[in-house]
């Protein structure tokens, strides 16, 4: 039986696969995300889906006195299935191709169960948190939604039926009390169990139950609203409740919850109050947001596998606001096509007969779950690539979790992070745990921000916090050791990016990370610098009076992505990279002089320190003017080094290591850090030597 065409509720799926996508691009402009609460576009679905549901079961029900499950389901599976299966056989060959043991892996057993339509399971017990980095790499994480209306459309005709034949006058008591409990659960939950009430359908079902009141009023009053003031009004309300939580929600809110009231309650004002003369209802009507709307579905479906093929790829291909708005517009035309070419013919009973959609359907489940259970049983294949692309794919470093009292400590940035592991594993055969301070630490410094001029933000305010506790760790310390780790060269050039002269640019949108102003009132950047490097010495110089110190020198920034380079020239021309690799081993380097000249404040100020605690580790000498004369290398035949711009790979992390471990068992057989502070003021050496 057919609705009564509404095209604002096409509309509406507008805005809600609109707000989804460019949350899931994670488009920042100036520094922010408008859309960090476009997640919502799914509860805006659920809604629509639970009024258009009710209103074919409703209407069938009342006209007739009964209901087809058999027409129904079909209706089901021809809206939802072959678009579904298209997406993952297209996806299949990509995954193939690019996915890591691991990952592929996951995508295997996330589509199973997709097919299964218990997806939503699979994440919750596998773990996965919606909307954290490593859920954005896995192509088929948005099928969670498609498995929670299954289930709905599974159990809702039954007790709708039930409840409809049996206990009729107590229909809409019904409907109203499973939104209340559903409800209540969803609040609790969220607070106590947030990933079962995100992905489970009890938490989730109020908000179809919300859209299935709205049916049951407007068939058994026969109309919607007919008050012109509300009709007006209201669905303006409606769409302010809706883009208010757009913009102002984020990961952070309970979700579903009480919160999540506003979007839900302002679906409801639009799809009850809208009316053909209103201006809501016209901007929702208009052929853009229409046009939009229809192919909402395969927006929805093919949104997330291209969004994560891309990031799987992000060290292939940098993320950039070029390049996302470049995938949204692939992703356009690529849901177009599949509407036009799958969901339409396959929708229409007059082009493709239904047992034969039944038996292709059967066929490709077959063909799907067979081969995505010979890639499980294998471990994902392993050997899909050539040597070097596999073991930087299969390369792990997994933490030992031992705990013992002796620490030693890890500070710096990033790149201290990335030998964590590998450091970790290796102190743990001395009985020592390591302990990481993310700061780069320049003591009582202020960290300004190049962008607004303003302190201590965002993520500085989380090296300040490491900062204070610094220093209150060294106020006591003694025969400690402290081994600093960072990209220094980063801060003493005023925070600009890698350009290693030879076509090779960080890509990080404005090119300067930030600066490390000590006051406002100094303009002039070599002074700036002066400061920055004479604070920074000046708490090495503190530190290594009682304790041991050891300072790793800068790794070489490399200026693009080693593992994208393989990668392309690799799928560009296999046999002669391979011949390459063989013949060269290090086809891809950089200039050892452009590293010494970016390193050149750096190497000075780190020149200075001659205290016998403080321990110097040099990674230039394993990278730089070694292998191949004046060049750094990235990679040899067998191992990548690097991980993206500056970030070792884990092979690389395990080469610095080494090299800070061998120092580490240098100071551990020594007795007692001597004190050799009698010569005059560090400060005053810097001010001499170093400008």
């Amino acid at each position: 039986m057919k609705l009564t065409y509404r095209p604002e509720i096409d509309g509406l799926r507008a805005i809600a696969v609109g707000a989804v996508i460019l949350y899931h691009a994670q488009i920042n402009i100036l520094g922010h995300q408008p859309f960090k609460g476009g997640f919502i576009g799914v509860d805006i679905f659920f809604v629509i889906s639970g009024y258009l549901i009710t209103s074919i079961i409703l209407k069938e029900l009342v006209t007739t006195g009964s209901f087809s499950f058999k027409h129904f389901y079909e209706r089901r599976i021809r809206r939802i299935l072959p678009a579904l299966l298209f997406v993952m056989l297209v996806s299949l060959p990509i995954a193939w191709k690019i996915l890591l043991p691991s990952s592929i892996m996951d995508f295997s057993k996330s589509i199973l169960y997709s097919l299964g339509f218990v997806s939503n399971f699979y994440f919750h017990y596998s773990g996965q948190i919606y909307g954290s980095t490593d859920g954005l790499l896995k192509p088929f994480l948005h099928t969670w939604s498609l498995s929670v209306e299954e289930q709905y459309y599974i159990l809702f005709p039954i007790v709708l039926l039930i409840t409809f034949k049996y206990f009729r006058k107590y229909l809409i008591h019904t409907l109203v009390l499973g939104l209340i409990i559903s409800l209540g659960l969803a609040e609790w939950t969220s607070r106590n169990y947030p990933s079962i009430s995100f992905y489970f359908l009890h938490t989730r079902m109020w908000e179809l139950l919300a859209g299935s009141i709205l049916a049951y009023f407007e068939i058994t009053k026969g109309h919607r609203s007919k008050n012109q003031l509300l009709n007006i009004t209201l669905p303006t309300i409606g769409l302010i409740l809706i883009s208010h939580s757009i913009i102002f929600f984020d990961n952070n809110i309970f979700h579903p919850s009480f919160f999540t009231l506003s979007p839900v309650i302002g679906v409801c004002l639009i799809i009850w109050f809208s009316h053909k003369d209103e201006l809501v209802n016209k901007i929702l009507s208009t052929k853009l947001f229409v046009g939009i709307g229809l192919i909402s579905y395969s927006l929805y479906l093919w949104h997330y596998p291209i969004f994560s093929f891309y990031r799987n790829l992000y060290f292939f291909f940098p993320s950039s606001l070029n390049s996302k708005i470049f995938i949204i517009l692939l992703l356009f035309v690529t849901s177009f096509l599949s509407y036009k070419f799958i969901e339409s013919p396959f929708r229409n009973i007059k082009i493709i007969n239904f047992n034969l959609i039944i038996k292709l359907i059967f066929f490709i489940y077959l063909v799907l779950i067979l081969f995505f259970i010979f890639v499980i049983n294998l471990n994902g294949l392993p050997n899909r690539f050539i040597p070097i692309l596999n073991n930087y794919y299969s390369n792990k470093n997994e933490i030992k979790k031992v705990n013992f009292n002796k620490k030693i400590y890890l500070i710096g940035d990033s790149h201290a992070g990335r030998i964590f592991n590998s450091l970790q594993n290796k102190i743990l055969n001395n009985k020592y745990n390591l302990r990481r301070l993310n700061t780069p630490f320049f003591e009582n410094h202020k960290l300004i921000s190049v962008k607004t001029g303003k302190e201590n933000e965002s993520l500085t305010s989380s090296n300040l916090k490491a900062n204070e506790e610094l220093s209150e760790i060294i106020k006591d310390s003694n025969n400690q050791i402290f081994i600093f780790h960072a990209r220094y060269p980063l801060y003493f050039s005023g925070g600009k990016y890698f350009n290693n002269d030879e076509g090779g640019q960080e890509d990080y949108g404005s090119g300067i990370y930030s600066d490390f102003y000590i006051s406002k009132e100094l303009n002039n950047f070599k002074e700036k610098n002066k400061v920055l490097i004479e604070q920074f010495i000046s708490s090495l110089e503190k530190i290594s009076k009682n304790n041991f110190v050891i300072l790793v020198y800068p790794v070489p920034e490399v200026g693009f992505l080693p593992p994208f380079k393989i990668f392309i020239n690799y799928l560009l021309n296999k046999d002669i990279f391979i011949k390459d690799l063989e013949d060269k081993e290090y086809v891809f380097t950089t200039s050892h002089e452009v590293y010494l000249k970016r390193n050149f404040d750096t190497f000075r100020a780190f020149d200075l320190l001659k205290n016998k605690n403080i321990y110097k580790v040099y990674p230039q000498n394993f990278f730089c003017n070694n292998f191949v004369k004046d060049r750094c290398i990235v990679h040899n035949k067998d191992e990548i080094y690097y991980d993206d711009y500056n970030h070792l790979s884990i092979k690389g992390s395990e080469i610095v290591s080494e090299m800070i471990y061998e120092k580490i068992i240098e100071i551990l057989n020594k007795r007692s850090p001597a004190n050799i502070f009698k010569d005059e003021p560090l400060k005053h050496i810097i001010s001499k030597n170093l400008y």
